[in-house]
């Protein structure tokens, strides 16, 4: 729709940026959002929040000289809206048909594309080893990162190709290097930094068990077992193999304090386990995920810091605004986590939400197997919500 030339506003048209929306949400002030793209794109991705009441109207309902009244009827007259489309074109004109017929409005600017590359870093607060953790959070798709970094060096895990730049950028900053960029697994919702890192003199980490799905480029890249060990500084980061979302999947374990789950556990869900082998590899997968968590991740210490690579609508981020929290606290809130196998399987199985958008375009784009032009290209593939979890809702006080 953004393709189309819209005619110039008659009527001034006032423009805020994604960030100012997004600190808007954050600090409880609320917002209402008139989204003008197509009704099968609002439903499958919006920006909706518990102080964000979003609103559905096509901007083709506005192209008429005078606009139906029915249209303008769900449209509160009492409050500013905001007007968004997918990347900036039309909402303008929207906004100022909104203001003709005299209403309040603004538009915002590159539209969802401009959200999705809203990426903020949120210090880990409760982190208790040595050197600092930062936690990348991208609302857009709920993708997460983690930066470690003491002394002089410094680690990505879980980077976005959207986003490369960004980690160098972030290391300049800091006054270290950046010697480590590690994945979890083969990602199927995001197209995967390390690659484009490695490119930048950055050593590249992957599973070994990446190898065995058919990644192509394990000559250019470390290739991770379980115990492994990565130094940044002081810190220690240490590869723990943790296979159910997938076969490669591996967590790392930070500073003996903060465990990067990639997509294995979430701080309000489980992993999903169809990404891989679908329906029908599904319930052996569940039951490795099963094993994997009994045996891995809740034998740790319960102050141990859970991080995923994604969280969802329904994850509460903690007093740090980071999305983690401690073994211990998962245990009590997600009855998942206490369930015997049979019971474990038959839930994960049970509400899984639509896989991700493109994933079969992207899984094989991150095995190397599937080449995409450019960044712009990626940053396409990867717009719209995560669903890496086993539930749309969230898994905790069950």
């Amino acid at each position: 729709m953004d393709d189309m030339d819209f005619p110039t506003p008659d009527v001034p048209v006032e423009s805020i940026v994604p960030e100012e929306l997004k600190g808007r949400i954050d600090a409880g002030e609320a917002v209402t959002i008139l989204d003008a793209r197509m009704a099968s794109d609002y439903e499958e991705w919006h920006i909706d929040g518990e102080n964000a009441e979003s609103i559905n109207v096509p901007y083709f309902e506005f192209l008429e000289e005078d606009v139906d009244e029915s249209v303008l009827e769900p449209i509160p007259e009492d409050r500013e809206i905001v007007v968004l489309c997918a990347k900036g074109g039309s909402s303008e004109h929207v906004a100022a048909v909104l203001i003709d017929n005299g209403y309040d409005a603004v538009h915002l600017e590159d539209g969802m594309n401009g959200w999705a590359r809203i990426y903020e870093a949120v210090e880990v607060s409760r982190y208790d080893g040595p050197g600092t953790v930062v936690q990348y959070q991208r609302p857009s798709s709920g993708c997460l990162g983690y930066l470690v970094y003491d002394g002089d060096e410094a680690a990505v895990i879980d980077p976005l190709r959207a986003f490369t730049d960004r980690y160098l950028e972030d290391a300049e900053e800091l006054g270290v290097e950046l010697t480590y960029a590690l994945d979890t697994h083969m990602h199927a919702d995001h197209v995967s930094g390390v690659r484009a890192l490695v490119e930048e003199g950055v050593e590249g980490v992957i599973p070994q068990k990446s190898a065995d799905r058919g990644a192509t480029y394990v000559d250019e890249v470390t290739l991770a077992e379980d115990g492994d060990e990565f130094q940044v500084g002081e810190v220690t980061v240490e590869a723990v193999y943790t296979p159910g979302h997938t076969t490669d999947m591996t967590s790392y374990l930070i500073g003996d304090s903060v465990l990067a789950t990639g997509d294995g556990l979430f701080t309000e869900s489980v992993a999903r386990p169809d990404l891989e082998e679908g329906d029908d590899g599904a319930p052996e997968a569940a039951s490795m995920l099963y094993e994997s968590l009994q045996e891995r991740v809740l034998t740790l210490p319960d102050e141990t810091l859970i991080g995923g690579a994604h969280f969802s609508d329904a994850a509460e981020p903690a007093e740090d605004g980071t999305y983690t929290a401690p073994i211990g606290q998962l245990e009590a809130e997600m009855d998942a986590l206490s369930m015997d196998e049979d019971a474990f399987v038959e839930l994960v199985l049970s509400d899984m939400p639509p896989r991700p958008a493109n994933y079969e375009t992207i899984i094989p784009t991150n095995l190397g197997q599937n080449d995409v032009e450019d960044d712009d290209e990626a940053f396409e593939l990867e717009l719209g919500p995560n669903n890496c979890a086993a539930s749309q809702d969230a898994l905790t006080g069950d």
